[in-house]
């Protein structure tokens, strides 16, 4: 080889690598930025539902949390996703000590949520994060909202916990409360205890009434005989369950609610044994497991006779908080697509001003910020109601199952879209499209699938309840005071809300409709949500604040309670050019939003 080529080839070797220099192409996503600084919408909710103590104190947390999830809690996500629990059956001498062993990113993802925000005491305790008083609902779901932005799985065990510890509130047993209650609720990282609830059998998913869970009685304690089939937080402290009674009636009415240990109170293992980790589509940093029962002691927590009913109620809870995982998870969705967007260029222009592309993106942004603000107005009726407010109540009962079934509906197609906004590397496992893919299924299956909570919408919340009615109210209240609001919009806004409700009456006035209950629950879900962001962008803007909400509200009517040809040109021009605007980051003014209503 002559010197020449040698020379030649060693300058080739030192040079940058044909297409190396294309990376700064590849469009970035939203690790390492603040989640709620970045979050525009949701910081201008927080005045309509948070006190202004509430704001003052709570502020410097919620941006905490926001570099936290952006930043640390996304890094440990990725790696916990990555490296599972793993169930050790046995010890070294073949003794059942059945452990799950967590890798240090979840441990940490822990400390983050038991730890450094108290997130599962300050619902229960005064005293969590600084503030004097229990934290409200608004607030304690607000931190959850930006928490799930990073890490789904997680979760799970915080939601089961802090809900589990409603049941030795409402039951008034002493015993029973400083056992559990109080390591529950602990304000001390290392003093804390962890719960969960499980329900499923092998034959016993959402007809909870087939389960053959066996309790006998044992002196002041039960013992506990047969088998759960999908126990998820499987090594929690603390499980609530449902059990027969031995000798029991058939059905849910003879289900009685048990607390049973892990550990019992001389420190040895409780008689259950954690035979197999469930390989999971996704929430793969949580381990769930199949149980085994051999005699485990358990607690009778209230009327072995109305066991359905007390878990019923932390269901209801568990429904609320994942409609609000489904909205942080969904806002980190549109987040990634608008960054990917707006970076990536096609034809000399960043994609995000190309017409098929913008319509895309409101496939993604309308139903986020519906789930927003539903969360926020479930949230808000929860507060009402923990204050002895029936209407409140009354509210909460129809929002929190509406919210479960829509979110958890939305994020599916939401996820996917936000991944096909990144285009291929979306469906690469190093970034985060492919995980929230991935996790957004369980939302449609975890307390309820769609059909499950439609049912408990129509025949029962509105059949049974006649809940609509507070949530009647509520709204045409909120619309009332959104003097700012465009006449025309505001009664096309009620008009299509008593044309949801009384579609809903006559759905569930009559067994044979059941076929009717999803599209029925879907037309209230769609209509509460167009009304209030409307409310809320009128409200908004009249301040001198961002009225983007109005213009959202109307796409939402437009989009998801108008049945449009799909074989013709409707020429909404509404549309594109309301695109135009909200796709951009600067607030849109209420004159804005006020003159391209009215064309």
């Amino acid at each position: 080889m002559s010197a020449t080529s040698v020379s030649n080839g060693s300058r080739y070797r030192s040079a940058i690598r044909p297409g190396q220099e294309d990376s700064d192409r590849i469009p970035p996503d939203c690790a390492g930025l603040n989640f709620f600084d970045i979050d525009h919408q949701f910081q201008s909710l927080l005045p309509l539902y948070l006190t202004q103590a509430e704001l003052d104190h709570f502020g410097p947390h919620f941006e905490r949390m926001g570099e936290v999830a952006g930043g640390r809690l996304n890094d440990l996500a990725m790696v916990a996703d990555k490296n599972g629990p793993v169930l050790h059956p046995r010890d070294r001498f073949g003794r059942d000590a059945d452990w799950i062993e967590y890798h240090p990113a979840y441990r940490e993802m822990e400390k983050i949520c038991w730890g450094d925000f108290q997130m599962a005491a300050m619902g229960h305790r005064p005293g969590a994060l600084g503030w004097p008083e229990v934290t409200s609902p608004p607030v304690k779901y607000a931190f959850q909202y930006m928490f799930s932005q990073s890490e789904f799985g997680l979760l799970c065990p915080l939601s089961v916990s802090e809900t589990s510890a409603y049941h030795f509130e409402w039951n008034d047993d002493p015993k029973l409360k400083e056992m559990f209650w109080e390591g529950l609720t602990s304000l001390d990282f290392e003093k804390r205890l962890t719960g969960t609830q499980f329900m499923t059998e092998k034959a016993a998913g959402s007809d909870v009434g087939e389960a053959t869970l066996t309790a006998v009685p044992d002196g002041d304690c039960w013992r506990l005989y047969g088998e759960k089939w999908f126990c998820s937080h499987a090594d929690a402290d603390v499980a609530l369950l449902l059990a027969r009674p031995e000798g029991g009636a058939s059905g849910t009415r003879g289900l009685g609610l048990f607390a049973m240990p892990r550990r019992l109170e001389d420190g040895s293992r409780n008689s259950y044994r954690i035979v197999r980790l469930k390989d999971k589509l996704g929430t793969k940093s949580m381990a769930s497991g199949e149980i085994i029962f051999d005699g485990a002691l358990a607690y009778a927590v209230g009327d072995v006779q109305n066991g359905i009913k007390q878990m019923l109620n932390q269901v209801n809870l568990s429904r609320l908080s994942h409609g609000v995982r489904a909205a942080g998870m969904m806002r980190r969705c549109l987040n990634e697509a608008l960054v990917a967007a707006r970076f990536r260029r096609q034809f000399g222009e960043p994609v995000v001003r190309k017409p098929l592309m913008r319509s895309q993106l409101l496939d993604i942004l309308i139903p986020t910020e519906q789930a927003l603000t539903a969360f926020f107005y479930a949230a808000s009726a929860m507060r009402r109601a923990n204050n002895g407010e029936e209407a409140g109540a009354k509210a909460l009962r129809i929002a929190t199952p509406l919210l479960k079934m829509m979110a958890c509906r939305d994020n599916v197609p939401v996820a996917t879209a936000s991944m096909e906004t990144r285009g291929g590397l979306g469906y690469i496992e190093e970034w985060v499209n492919a995980r929230l893919i991935r996790d957004a299924q369980i939302g449609l299956l975890w307390e309820g699938t769609t059909n499950i909570n439609a049912l408990d919408v129509i025949s029962r919340a509105v059949g049974k309840e006649h809940a609509e009615e507070a949530l009647r109210e509520d709204i045409a209240q909120w619309l009332d005071a959104a003097k700012e609001c465009p006449g025309q919009l505001k009664g096309r806004l009620l008009q299509t809300l008593d044309r949801a409700i009384e579609f809903a009456r006559i759905v569930a006035g009559d067994p044979r409709n059941e076929q009717y209950c999803r599209q029925a629950a879907t037309g209230l879900y769609n209509a509460q949500t167009s009304a209030l962001m409307a409310a809320e962008g009128a409200v908004l803007g009249a301040s001198g604040g961002d009225a983007r909400r109005l213009l959202i509200a109307r796409l939402a009517l437009d989009r998801r309670l108008n049945m449009a040809d799909p074989l013709s040109l409707n020429g909404n021009s509404f549309e594109a050019d309301a695109s135009i605007l909200l796709l951009e980051d600067a607030p849109i003014s209420l004159e804005s939003a006020q003159a391209l209503l009215a064309r």
